[in-house]
């Protein structure tokens, strides 16, 4: 049987042909989970159609307003966070209203963080997110582009 078309083969990219960008994202005004969600496969690369799922060919992303950021429903009051130190009675439980006013960079970092792969790769990933509470950010020389998500 003759062939219609060539056979095609599946792009999977080595470390030295990944391109990476730098984008920034103003967190202002923004739902955490849809927001983080969106962080989180521009980091993992998933909008790209080179993705290799072994490689860490996502985009660098600045989250400038983190402490902006909304949540829904009654979360503001009830959601908690959790820290254990692995010392007997070491717990300790922060609100997230406590939080995002102490340190809003800590609320985003470890919502991005939960929805990345849990190894190695997923903390290199990590590495590639930067988050500032405030309007400014301290990257300007690697020229980032602003990028709007829904």
């Amino acid at each position: 049987m003759e062939l219609l078309s060539k056979p095609h083969k599946t792009p999977s990219l080595k470390k030295e042909e990944i391109q990476k960008q730098w984008f920034v994202v103003d967190a202002s005004d923004k739902t955490l989970g849809r927001l983080v969600s969106q962080v989180a496969s521009r980091l993992r690369g998933k909008h790209k159609a080179t993705f290799t799922p072994n490689q860490d060919c996502g985009d660098n992303i600045i989250i400038i307003n983190a402490a902006k950021v909304n949540v829904t429903g009654r979360k503001r009051e009830q959601k908690i966070y959790y820290h254990h130190s692995r010392y007997p009675g070491g717990m300790t439980a922060i609100p997230f209203h406590k939080l995002i006013q102490e340190n809003p960079e800590r609320v985003l970092m470890e919502a991005v963080k939960g929805m990345l792969p849990k190894s190695k790769l997923g903390d290199q990933m990590l590495r590639n997110c930067r988050v500032f509470a405030g309007a400014e950010h301290d990257l300007g020389a690697q020229k980032p582009l602003k990028l709007e998500l829904k």
